[in-house]
């Protein structure tokens, strides 16, 4: 009985520290943030000697303008950086997913802006898009053209373009690690059945590989909406706010403006939306789960 015993209580002996560190690290942190974001609080006090004012932050937050305004910035450049990613990501990888000589560095020269420091990649970006020095501006005036001000009239359009240059290898390595695992026998049969090219991706690979690619995008959505260093750098959320997102917008409340509370409830926004995305993902997930589990049963029943 006692061995028994033991036997059921050893996995929670082995989850202890792990499930510690998460109560101290990402339980608590969030717990005092949604605390923070209910009173009045500043740099100056403690958060226990501020003032309770309930949901007036939040409801502030509601009707202010220019949160509105960047909570659009927000949602804008999250969707359209992730849809084209989505796009050049799966598009190159069913391109290079095949046998040719030197494939392997071509996929390595691919993932090469992925491993290089936001910071960097703001610096970068923002020289090339410099107004009269800048590459593409010289480019544009060697065949006659005149030059564009990217920070300035298309400022958000010009961090699109960075951060799509970025991250898209992050799709394209995802995407072809889960083509490689694809069972071959589906794709023989389907050959067999005289499928083409096209037939092949878009009934056999892309239903088989979506649980991956949904997981993939809600990782970027993520990451999309959380964006910070690049476009600091690049244009500071300016001119205006045309570049300034949400995390810009909360760590500015937070430094500039001394306003904890307010800065704490702008989070708590940031975090519910993440939490619907995160819920409707992976509830399509569980959908697309299934259908390819039909599919590779499909395929098995004919073998």
């Amino acid at each position: 009985m006692k061995l028994a015993r033991a036997n059921r209580l050893t996995p929670y002996v082995f989850m202890a520290p792990a499930a510690v560190i998460m109560v101290i690290a990402l339980l608590y942190p969030l717990g005092y943030m949604v605390y923070g974001s209910f009173r009045a609080w500043d740099p100056s006090q403690n958060i226990s000697e501020t003032e309770f004012v309930g949901l007036k932050n939040y409801i502030t937050l509601w009707f202010d303008p220019s949160f509105r305004e960047s909570l659009g910035v927000t949602l804008k450049f999250a969707i359209s950086v992730v849809a084209v990613e989505m796009v050049l990501g799966v598009g190159l990888a069913l391109l290079l997913d095949r046998n040719i000589r030197g494939m392997s560095i071509l996929r390595t020269l691919f993932i090469l802006p992925m491993m290089i420091a936001p910071v960097v990649v703001g610096l970068m970006w923002r020289y090339m898009y410099h107004p009269t020095v800048g590459t593409f501006n010289r480019f544009l005036k060697s065949i006659g053209l005149d030059g564009v001000d990217w920070l300035g009239q298309h400022a958000l359009l010009s961090v699109i373009i960075a951060d799509i240059w970025q991250w898209t290898p992050f799709i394209f390595i995802l995407t072809l690690a889960a083509l490689q695992s694809l069972p071959q026998s589906a794709l023989e049969a389907a050959k067999i059945d005289g499928a083409g090219g096209w037939q092949q991706i878009w009934h056999i690979k892309l239903p088989l590989m979506m649980p991956v690619l949904i997981v993939t995008c809600l990782l970027r959505l993520i990451d999309a909406f959380k964006v910070l260093e690049v476009i600091l750098v690049m244009t500071e959320g300016g001119p205006g706010l045309s570049t300034e997102i949400l995390a810009l917008r909360i760590s500015r409340t937070a430094t500039e403006f001394r306003e904890l509370g307010v800065a704490a409830a702008m989070s708590n926004y940031l975090l519910m939306l993440l939490l619907l995305l995160t819920v409707a993902m992976f509830a399509f997930n569980k959908i697309q789960t299934a259908r390819a589990a039909r599919l590779r049963a499909a395929v098995q029943e004919e073998d």
